[in-house]
């Protein structure tokens, strides 16, 4: 499983490179949640471009890194999803709880400003 992470100030961007399914998921969790902690992380971005399948556990890595951030009094955004991984989120009511961007600097001035 590939990730980038990178950082626009208190907003850590996580670049996910492949599909997101149990194979995958426990990697996912550990290098974000790495990451959450070892740096001064408030919000989350995550970057779709790359991500034509996900299954439940990739719903649950979403979830629950929005639960780290939120603890932190941050936010969570997604950004680049395809329609048929927004059709996911939609059926799983993560819209309701966090937003969809078409681009990294609307997300980014959403969430910080």
């Amino acid at each position: 499983m590939d990730v980038k992470l990178s950082r626009k100030g208190t907003t850590l961007v996580v670049r996910i490179m492949a599909d997101m399914d149990h194979h995958s998921a426990q990697y996912l969790r550990q290098k974000i949640d790495s990451e959450i902690t070892k740096a001064t992380v408030k919000n989350i971005v995550f970057d779709f471009t790359n991500v034509n399948f996900m299954d439940s556990s990739g719903i649950g890595v979403v979830v629950g890194r929005y639960k780290n951030v939120c603890k932190l009094n941050g936010k969570a955004a997604i950004i680049n999803a395809n329609p048929k991984i927004l059709q996911i989120f939609e059926m799983s009511g993560i819209l309701k709880i966090i937003p969809v961007y078409n681009s990294l600097d609307t997300a980014i001035s959403s969430m910080c400003g």
